[in-house]
């Protein structure tokens, strides 16, 4: 339970996602437990728990403590109502969960909601899984639907989901060659094995493969037979989503790659063939440094432990039934890593290490005969450790819930601390940078490499819980290393005099001109020597606009496309062309979107507002199922990355 004395530590928790205020006044002022207390029961309990502070009015950022009259009561209606069967599906509150606190004189009541575990998974209302089911994005509770229930109460029943035994498949599915490597791999790493001595068949019913339910007397392929070293027919068959890409780029700028590898007919397209295929590419030009044990020298360093681990855990924590692929990505800075399914211990848990709860355990297990792989939940603290090893950027290990759910890796592999940074943070603070915490200096590294960093990327640099950090930010501005802009989920952090430049501030001195004091550009019956206004505004250039009448700002790269009505009638033209498809067709599959939104993209920012007339499609779904995934991928830039729900963001094709 997090300590809260005044208002002033309320304020500070009060970035975090995983806090809610709620008044809890009732009718009479004396208090009851507020009827929405539930959704964020729900929705905190089926992601990663969190807390909810009863007696504190929340109004645009700003918080206020009122207290709770009647506490007791408060918290009986609390416990009364969470053993109701008929009002939620468990109860996972303890007396130790909930608190009272004391601030000036008023009670506040504070509740910890724990994590669901998965076998608790839907925690859901009014026994409706399917429509009273709710998942925490960002600060706010969401209704999940049919396709995430099904999940979690597949996760909840299936403790291992490639052990499932796939009626009408045989052994012809199989790709022998596959198997033949795979024995081959196990000769190596166990010589003396004595499934070495089997034919293909038996081997590969001993490592899972093939199984019998003594139960019901049913046998044949498991998921993790097919999955493993299955033909791509087979595969498709099993498993629809089922896809394995790897892209390799030359620029960490581009969408373009100089290297793929996908299921393409050439190959299996099997998990077994991705993974050494892809492990060759991967390490072909990581150096190996000349390095001793017992008298033999090694010819693999921590850093390739540690990126066959993260491939290995990429292939068997996916959830194949996701609607995400598997997407290896290698550029010059960084390693990326992505499946289908969030993961199963909590990334902080994760990368501490001592918890394991595997997807795919018997796939997992074909791994480790290999030597690949590592068991007891030590995998992630392995990679990281092998990046530390390397001196490199602590990795970064998070999910995504939208538009799919996913889990992400990256090792970037820039230096920990380059020679250029110590000599500004020396420059800036002296020995007083030293004296702070290793999360306090992570922190204010980062900043300084990355310009800016916010409460989400600060959790992605440490195993400590997201409490930690909500108080080391606050603290790190209080000392004078950190200087904070924005307001609460929106606020970031950045070096004093060294704050990137804010929408506001490339904005605020644009010169209005007279067509943006109208409604419809197209309505103007203004004209000067016979022209028009609109061709009037493209002839003449403002110094805030280029040629084709797009916004200009040193503080930017690139041009901005703020709005269609400064353009010139030329480039509106232009743009309009680009965008005719989606509008002309109300359903458009994703990958065509993603390509006429990136094509609009291309050489300026434009902003959100622009795209929803350009591409006839509501700004909410813009943001939510087509931005926000393409900057996750590095195919669009945003023009203020610091302030992401900035209304006058705009973004760029790279």
């Amino acid at each position: 339970m997090f300590q809260i004395t005044d208002e002033k530590d309320l304020q500070a928790l009060s970035e975090s996602e995983e806090l809610e205020f709620k008044l809890a006044q009732g009718k009479d002022g004396r208090g009851k437990l507020p009827d929405d207390f539930w959704p964020t029961y729900s929705a905190m309990a089926n992601t990663r728990g969190g807390y909810v502070v009863l007696g504190v009015k929340e109004k645009r950022g700003s918080l206020t403590v009122v207290g709770i009259q009647d506490i007791n009561t408060v918290q009986k209606q609390l416990f009364d109502i969470a053993n109701n069967k008929a009002k939620v599906n468990i109860n996972l509150l303890t007396n130790e969960d909930v608190k009272q606190i004391n601030i000036d004189n008023k009670l506040l009541l504070v509740i910890r909601i724990p994590s669901a575990k998965r076998e608790n998974k839907p925690v859901y209302l009014n026994n409706q899984p399917m429509k009273e089911t709710y998942i925490r994005l960002h600060e706010g509770d969401q209704h999940c639907d049919e396709e995430q229930v099904k999940r979690m109460m597949a996760e909840q029943i299936e403790s291992c989901r490639d052990d499932k035994i796939l009626i009408g498949y045989n052994f012809d599915d199989i790709e022998l060659e596959s198997l033949r490597a795979y024995k081959n791999l196990l000769a190596v790493a166990k010589p003396q094995h004595p499934w070495l001595e089997l034919d293909l068949f038996d081997m590969f019913k001993k490592l899972g493969g093939w199984r019998k339910d003594r139960a019901s007397g049913e046998e044949g392929l498991t998921l993790a037979g097919i999955l493993m070293f299955g033909n791509w027919d087979a595969i498709q068959e099993a498993l629809p989503n089922y896809f394995v890409d790897y892209r390799e780029r030359d620029e960490a700028n581009t969408e373009r790659w100089v290297d793929r590898l996908y299921p393409d007919g050439s190959w299996s397209g099997n998990i077994f063939d991705f993974y050494r295929r892809t492990y060759r590419k991967l390490t072909n030009d990581l150096k190996v440094p000349f390095e001793l044990q017992d008298g033999v020298r090694l010819d693999e360093s921590k850093a390739h432990e540690a990126i066959r681990e993260a491939l290995v855990n990429t292939l068997v924590h996916a959830d194949y039934t996701g609607r995400s692929s598997i997407l290896i990505v290698k550029r010059p800075d960084l390693y990326g890593f992505r499946n289908p399914g969030l993961m199963r211990v909590p990334p902080e848990l994760a990368v501490k290490g001592g918890e394991s709860d595997c997807r795919n355990r018997r796939m997992h297990q074909m791994f480790l005969m290999i030597g690949a792989g590592e068991r007891a939940g030590s995998g992630v603290p392995k990679i990281y450790s092998g990046w530390r090893w390397a001196n490199w950027r602590t990795p970064k290990l998070y999910e995504k819930q939208t538009p799919s759910e996913q889990t992400l890796l990256e090792l970037s592999t820039v230096s920990l601390i380059p020679k250029e940074i110590t000599e500004l943070l020396g420059s800036l603070f002296g020995d007083s940078f030293y004296s702070l915490g290793e999360l306090e200096q992570m922190i204010v590294t980062t900043a300084a490499i990355e310009g800016w960093v916010n409460h989400e990327r600060s959790c992605q640099l440490t195993s400590k819980h997201s409490r930690d950090v909500t108080l080391a930010l606050p603290r790190l501005v209080d000392k004078g290393f950190l200087v904070s802009s924005g307001e609460k989920k929106d606020k970031s952090y950045s070096l004093p005099g060294m704050e990137p430049p804010s929408p506001e501030d490339v904005f605020t001195n644009v010169l209005t001109s007279i067509d943006r004091l109208t409604h419809n550009v197209n309505s103007l019956t203004y004209s000067e020597d016979g022209l028009t206004h609109k061709e009037l505004n493209a002839e003449k250039k403002s110094d805030d606009r280029d040629e084709k009448g797009r916004f200009i700002s040193d503080m930017l790269d690139k041009p901005f496309v703020d709005e269609l009505d400064s353009l010139t009638e030329h480039y509106r033209t232009e743009l309009n062309a680009l965008g005719v498809r989606a509008r002309e067709q109300r359903r458009l599959d994703i990958d065509t979107m993603k390509m006429l939104i990136k094509d609009l993209c291309r050489g300026h920012y434009i902003s959100v507002a622009v795209l929803e007339v350009l591409l006839d499609r509501k700004p909410q779904s813009l943001r939510q199922n087509y931005l926000k995934p393409m900057v996750s991928e590095g195919v669009l830039k945003m023009a203020f990355p610091h302030k992401p729900n900035s209304p006058m963001q705009g973004y760029t094709a790279l």
